[in-house]
């Protein structure tokens, strides 16, 4: 197994590399800065410098990997339009490549209540509207996928166990970054989680399961 990460350099994407590296697998890592990625994530990750919307560098970037894991997102902008580039078209792009590969597994990190239209995230230039555009395409792609949808998110880590649950039954809960990118590698590895929508967040009261116990109960 070989993973490429794209959104390697966000808050949780860099901990999806990590953990990725602690487990031991091989891991590129898609950069827009070179030096930032360097600074940021384990000496032992690969780069390529790719851009979403340039199919040969990502077809390069993915050359020899097998599976993906996708943590991309838009940044807070006065750009209405980085939600629907970044979060919808950009992914796309990423699963016609990953799709022209035969790529094994897709990991996407996308966010509870995406099916919520009416939902106060949307406020801002419809940002769970387009997350669930891109799950709906990775869906209908044909690729084994595992859709990762975490509540609110919290960059200092907790003792809380994860709670997971099937889509559209998790409605509210928050859920530190390192326990998303544990569930996102962990998917990797579990046949039960393949062709699922996951959504996790973390309770002090929830009892502890393993991941067999978590993707089989969705």
């Amino acid at each position: 197994m070989k993973a490429f990460v794209a959104g390697a350099t966000g808050q949780t994407g860099r901990r999806i590399v990590r953990e990725l590296v602690k487990r031991g697998i091989p891991v590129r890592a898609m950069v827009r800065d070179l030096k930032k990625g360097q600074e940021l994530l384990p000496e032992e990750v690969e780069f390529a410098i790719a851009d979403l919307f340039d199919p040969e560098s990502i077809n390069r970037a993915i050359a020899d990997c097998t599976v993906i894991l996708c943590a991309t997102g838009a940044s807070p902008s006065l750009d209405f339009t980085e939600p629907y580039r970044v979060d919808c078209e950009g992914t796309k792009a990423l699963i016609d490549r990953a799709k022209a590969k035969g790529i094994e597994h897709f990991v996407l990190v996308s966010s509870l209540c995406a099916s919520q239209f009416f939902h106060p995230l949307n406020l801002f230039w419809l940002v769970l509207y387009w997350k669930k555009q891109a799950e709906e395409y990775l869906q209908n792609s044909g690729l084994t996928y595992t859709i990762v949808r975490p509540g609110g998110l919290s960059n200092e880590d907790n003792a809380n166990s994860l709670v997971m649950s099937a889509a559209d039954t998790l409605f509210e809960g928050s859920i530190p970054r390192t326990k998303v990118a544990e569930v996102c590698v962990a998917a990797l590895s579990q046949p039960a989680a393949g062709n699922k929508i996951v959504e996790i967040i973390a309770q002090p009261d929830a009892p502890s399961q393993t991941w067999e116990q978590l993707f089989t109960s969705v």
